[in-house]
């Protein structure tokens, strides 16, 4: 046992300092919260979507000289996450079933077509030990684009929460819908082209 512990206490400290791993995120606490609205914000709707799997990136504190490090403990470097689109929930209250179904369908997200979603970090520049720079690629309906925001890190013992906010344009992925930008739409029945999310990632860092 005593020989096991000193084995792993020897991988932790080498991981930190030098190496690269990946931690597996818990999906059951990690959440992607969304809001969308009307064109004027009258008729706003929001819900829940859940993480089918996810994965950070870690490298050793060597890889980050610029960024003051307070312990020896590896930092983020990356990620690939998947998003289940059949967990799409509404918790507004308002029309759920109907609202749901819709969104599942080929207007917005044709989730029988395309059942997951898909956001890669490529680049994580930590503006301080707390906070970084994130540019990613989300890909929603089979189509890649590139998205940036930035990111907190919170941090209770071993257990980690990473969360962001930040906002797409969802013509730019082919969801089209009642855009303002369709010709002919009626004002009543425009749909912002803005799509809120608030993502919140909760993983144990086991060294």
């Amino acid at each position: 046992m005593k020989k096991i512990i000193i084995l792993l206490v020897g991988i932790c400290t080498l991981t930190a300092a030098y190496g690269q791993g990946t931690i597996k995120i818990d999906t059951a606490k990690s959440v992607i919260k969304w809001k969308g609205s009307n064109l004027f914000k009258f008729n706003q709707h929001y819900g829940t979507v859940k993480f089918l799997s996810g994965e950070i990136s870690m490298a050793g504190p060597a890889n980050f000289p610029s960024v003051e490090i307070s312990n020896n403990k590896p930092k983020i470097a990356g990620g690939k996450f998947v998003v289940d689109m059949n967990s799409i929930l509404n918790t507004d209250g308002k029309y759920n079933e109907m609202l749901v179904s819709h969104l599942k369908n080929k207007d917005f997200f044709d989730v029988e077509k395309y059942p997951v979603a898909q956001l890669n970090i490529s680049e994580a520049k930590y503006i301080d030990g707390k906070q970084m720079d994130v540019e990613a690629l989300l890909t929603i309906k089979g189509i890649t684009k590139p998205v940036k925001f930035k990111m907190t890190i919170e941090q209770q013992g071993k257990i980690y929460e990473l969360k962001s906010r930040f906002v797409i344009d969802r013509t730019r992925w082919g969801i089209s819908y009642e855009s303002q930008g369709l010709v002919g739409s009626l004002k009543e029945d425009i749909i912002s082209d803005a799509i809120e999310f608030e993502v919140i990632i909760v993983f144990r860092l086991l060294c």
